[in-house]
């Protein structure tokens, strides 16, 4: 049976803790069960990569991975104790700290490319639009997964950038699957879309205009793999254990981006001829912490929230 961490009310925490710590061990082999929360996209492919290459095994974990719908399930899932890891964008961790959750991360996730114009997400136009630079986006209404997220935020970072005014711009929630549509079909001026939905939907003749990840920082991070603080007090040998697995993963992953376009195939159900095409991020082992902080004060800029929480107690060191 699974252990119950704590249950979550609202932001207080009634923390229920049982007699064992950390993941449950099993009677053969010495490996001790663990759960990690993760959206089944491209940006977990190290995830996957780790357990098919045998790193959680060599450090006694063995890994289950159970889908998600993103970092507003993945960060309930942790509170509860359901998973004992999981993968989200650091906006929702960002939140979840201002709101006292103890949520601490303890390995990158998912970096950008870097570089302008070839990143793995952006803000795209129909085809025919008079929209040909992000300024122009004053007014528009504009398709973005989730709301108050990294999504909208950084792309109200590239208006700025580029001149224009943010403050008018409509932002409408829609499923990427759903976006390409969308576009085509004038339902909105523009979409932010991340792979494969960025290959697929310039294919389908939409003009990329601005790299919004890039403006935000060159080495943008993204997302990361996040436990709780009372996993951390009561096994932190198997949180250390996690994490050291984890770097060994991405940094396969980063060396090795034939495998993680065909680890993607194992998890997903994008066509191969897509997949060969799309543009990968960037998997390196540590967090950019500066480029967390630039999305904080953002977050703030843009009234996400009223202020930026103390971020160096975000990371598990």
């Amino acid at each position: 049976m699974r252990r119950k961490i704590f249950a979550l009310t609202g932001a207080a925490v009634l923390v229920m803790t049982s007699a064992c710590g950390g993941g449950d061990e099993t009677e053969e082999g010495g490996l001790t069960e663990v759960t990690v929360g993760a959206i089944p996209i491209v940006d977990v492919a190290p995830l996957h990569l780790g357990v098919e290459q045998g790193y959680f095994e060599e450090h006694g974990i063995d890994l289950t991975i159970e889908n998600t719908t993103g970092g507003a399930a993945a960060v309930p899932g942790v509170v509860s104790g359901n998973f004992e890891f999981a993968f989200g964008n650091v906006t929702s961790l960002i939140i979840g700290r201002q709101e006292n959750l103890p949520l601490k991360v303890v390995s990158n996730g998912v970096t950008s490319s870097g570089e302008d114009g070839n990143d793995f997400g952006g803000i795209v136009v129909p085809e025919g639009s008079d929209i040909t630079s992000p300024e122009q986006l004053e007014g528009a209404t504009i398709a973005v997964n989730n709301l108050e997220n990294i999504g909208d935020t950084t792309v109200r970072n590239s208006v700025e950038q580029a001149g224009g005014d943010s403050g008018d711009i409509e932002f409408i929630e829609l499923a990427f699957p759903d976006m390409p549509a969308a576009l085509e079909n004038g339902e909105v001026d523009a979409a932010w879309v991340v792979e494969p939905f960025l290959t697929s939907s310039m294919e389908n003749g939409a003009t990329e205009i601005a790299s919004n990840f890039v403006d935000a920082s060159p080495s943008l991070t993204i997302a990361t793999y996040f436990t709780s603080e009372q996993m951390i007090a009561e096994d932190p040998e198997l949180v250390e254990a996690f994490r050291t697995a984890m770097h060994e993963s991405l940094n396969y992953a980063n060396a090795n981006p034939d495998e993680v376009r065909r680890i993607v195939t194992t998890y997903t159900e994008i066509d191969q001829n897509l997949i060969d095409k799309i543009r990968l991020p960037n998997f390196p082992a540590e967090v950019d912490q500066q480029s967390v902080q630039t999305i904080a004060d953002l977050m703030v800029e843009y009234d996400t929230i009223d202020e930026a929480p103390n971020l160096d107690e975000l990371y598990y060191e």
